[in-house]
C-alpha cells in the first residue's frame, strides 16, 4: 500500500532541474573533451615511438665463436656454493 502511495505522489510532482539550459553541454567541457583527445593522442604517439626502438626479438644473437670454445659433449663443472649452515654435506643438483 506505502509503494502505491509513494508511486502517485511521485507521478503527480513533474521533474525539477527542467528549465531551457537543463542537458545542455558547456564551453568549458568541450575544452576539457578536446585537451583529453589531445592529450591520448600524443600518448598514443609517443607509445609508438618506444614501440620502434623494442627489438623483434629478444634472442641472444646466434654467434658461433661462443659455440667452438666448449664442445656440446663435454658436462659442465657443478657452481660451488657456501655449505650449508648445519655443517651437513649435499651433493650437488639436489
Amino acid at each position: 500500500m506505502n509503494l502505491l502511495l509513494a508511486v502517485d505522489l511521485l507521478a503527480q510532482n513533474p521533474p525539477r532541474d527542467t528549465g531551457p539550459d537543463f542537458g545542455k553541454a558547456s564551453p568549458l567541457g568541450l575544452l576539457i573533451v578536446v585537451l583529453l583527445l589531445i592529450g591520448t593522442f600524443l600518448l598514443v604517439r609517443s607509445m609508438n615511438r618506444q614501440l620502434r626502438k623494442v627489438p623483434k626479438s629478444f634472442d641472444p644473437p646466434d654467434s658461433d665463436s661462443e659455440q667452438t670454445t666448449e664442445p656440446p659433449d663435454e658436462p659442465r663443472a657443478p657452481i660451488e656454493s657456501d655449505p650449508p649452515p648445519d655443517g651437513t654435506k649435499r651433493e650437488p643438483g639436489g
